[in-house]
């Protein structure tokens, strides 16, 4: 008997929810933009909170997704896209971060970003964290990464040992890659001890949000 009610319960669930379901899994992202943020405190999850908050997205329920920036997609600006953000809302992104509670050690948390110049195709973006790396040099790592993922998908030719900026011309001369860019945070440990975060982050916004 428990049984066939559990079919029956099973059979129902199936008919009503898996359209629902199936509209949720299909979310693919209209509007993405960058933002970054540093928090200290003595707590290690109270500091990376102030770091969401530095970042304008502590309001959301942020859920990690890897690196794809979907094709015909339109990469805004911070506040444009803050104004897309709700109290509570889920929001899919693509964040990097770093922590460190030990005195003037430098810190890093980068995304990067690689767009090509076909929009019907879609691009990259990659995470990197470091120590002992400046913001610059970190965000041209987290730069060139993205652009190598894209550039080993759109098939273009390049050897791996060239410097970034060599990197960079082979991509312009292919006219495949349109865009490189990064956003990075970094920071030095506190000299009290307090917990450092930093982050870097893509919020992915939907047609709807």
């Amino acid at each position: 008997m428990r049984l066939l009610i559990f079919d029956a319960f099973v059979f129902i669930f199936n008919s009503l929810e898996a359209p629902q379901l199936g509209n949720h899994m299909a979310f693919v992202a209209k509007k993405i933009f960058l933002t970054k943020g540093v928090g200290k405190h003595r707590e290690r999850l109270s500091s990376f909170e102030l770091a969401l908050r530095n970042a304008g997205i502590a309001a959301c329920n942020i859920v990690r997704v890897s690196s794809i920036f979907p094709p015909h997609c339109k990469l805004i600006s911070r506040s444009e896209g803050l104004k897309h953000i709700k109290a509570g809302q889920v929001a899919f992104t693509v964040i990097s971060e770093n922590q460190t509670r030990e005195p003037h050690r430098l810190i890093a948390a980068g995304v990067g970003l690689a767009l090509p110049a076909d929009k019907s195709m879609f691009g990259y973006l990659s995470e990197h964290h470091s120590f002992g790396e400046s913001e610059e040099i970190a965000g041209e790592y987290t730069e060139e990464l993205a652009a190598e993922m894209l550039a080993t998908t759109l098939n273009v030719e390049f050897d791996p040992d060239l410097s970034w900026d060599e990197k960079k011309e082979v991509y312009r001369i292919s006219n495949k890659i349109v865009r490189t860019m990064n956003i990075t945070q970094s920071a030095v440990g506190d000299k009290r001890g307090l917990w450092t975060t930093v982050l870097a982050a893509a919020i992915l916004i939907g047609e709807d949000d």
